[in-house]
């Protein structure tokens, strides 16, 4: 009988599918320099960024933040994604790294983790020390925002309400509509994904399926809930322009913030950052309003200066369970 033979079941053979893990260049200027973290890791005899295998449930952020408070014992909050890594592993399977430049918010910087020394480094003294040359690629962007202004940024998330119980099952006034179970699961996963951008700050509208939204969230980082009819559906059709509104408010500000708010209130959200956004996050936002948000996602906005001067000059999507 003609084929293939079946493989032994005792050999290990390379998939298509890419083990996803994530990452951060993690960095600080000492005066008008820019440094970066780089890792030496003994069991592999290698200098490389901070980065692991995304746990089963886990978002790609949370990893980030996790892995680099493993393998520095330091805490951050994530800015900017960079250039993704995808490369094979020596028995030929593919990796993929998704990584974001990080700012550090604390830690003692401890070691515990498969690190035995963390280097500060120029980001040319970085290139000249990474093992691989795949690294380089995330250094050169880090780089080229700072010298843009785009890399001290602070985060602007507009979070949609998780999935609530259906219009035709509810009898009361429709701001009471609650989460459904899924709804109730969508807001816990939202609770490492809004503390991988270190959210300060909640502003909401005062429905009852925006505020269970937020609220493990709010319990869990013992933050303030602002509830603001502005971002409620009702105020919308009354008053649209209260939506700009409380998003200037959060502009002029210029602390990590989420909004949480309505489908029909999304679009003139969106429109307005645009005219803040740089020719890449313009096409990003285009891309949004075009595909609007489910229920439970989020979209981040990494912005550059405050007030007048907010731009935005990254944007992400993340969608409930999806890394």
């Amino acid at each position: 009988m003609s084929g293939t033979k079946p493989a032994p079941s005792n050999v290990l053979m390379p998939t298509d599918r890419p083990l996803l893990t994530a990452g951060a260049l993690v960095w600080r200027l000492r005066g008008r320099k820019i440094e970066v973290a780089l890792i030496h890791r003994p069991r592999y005899d290698d200098w490389s960024w901070p980065k692991g295998k995304i746990d089963p449930g886990e978002q790609a952020p949370a990893t980030a933040v996790r892995e680099v408070a493993e393998e520095t014992g330091l805490e951050v909050r994530l800015g900017p994604p960079l250039p993704r890594s995808l490369y094979a592993m020596p028995r030929g399977d593919l990796k993929e790294v998704r990584y974001w430049a990080a700012s550090v918010t604390g830690g003692d910087g401890a070691l515990l983790h498969e690190v035995d020394e963390v280097a500060w480094l120029t980001p040319g003294a970085a290139r000249r020390r990474l093992t691989h040359p795949r690294d380089v690629l995330q250094v050169q962007a880090l780089t080229d925002a700072h010298e843009r202004k785009a890399l001290a940024t602070w985060p602007l998330l507009v979070v949609r309400h998780g999935h609530s119980v259906a219009r035709s099952q509810w009898q009361l006034d429709d701001w009471l509509r609650p989460l459904d179970d899924d709804g109730s699961r969508q807001a816990e996963w939202l609770v490492p994904l809004l503390g991988s951008y270190g959210v300060e700050r909640i502003i909401s509208s005062p429905s009852t399926r925006c505020l269970e939204t937020m609220e493990p969230y709010v319990r869990h980082r013992r933050v303030r809930i602002d509830s603001k009819k502005g971002l409620s559906e009702e105020r919308y059709a009354e008053e649209p322009d209260k939506v700009i509104k409380h998003t200037d408010r959060a502009l002029q500000r210029g602390i990590p913030t989420a909004l949480c708010t309505h489908r029909p209130l999304v679009p003139a959200m969106l429109q307005h950052l645009e005219k803040r956004a740089d020719s890449v996050a313009v096409k990003a936002l285009e891309k949004v309003g075009a595909s609007p948000l489910d229920k439970g996602e989020v979209l981040v906005c990494h912005m550059s200066g405050v007030g007048e001067d907010a731009r935005v000059v990254a944007v992400e999507r993340h969608q409930p369970g999806v890394g």
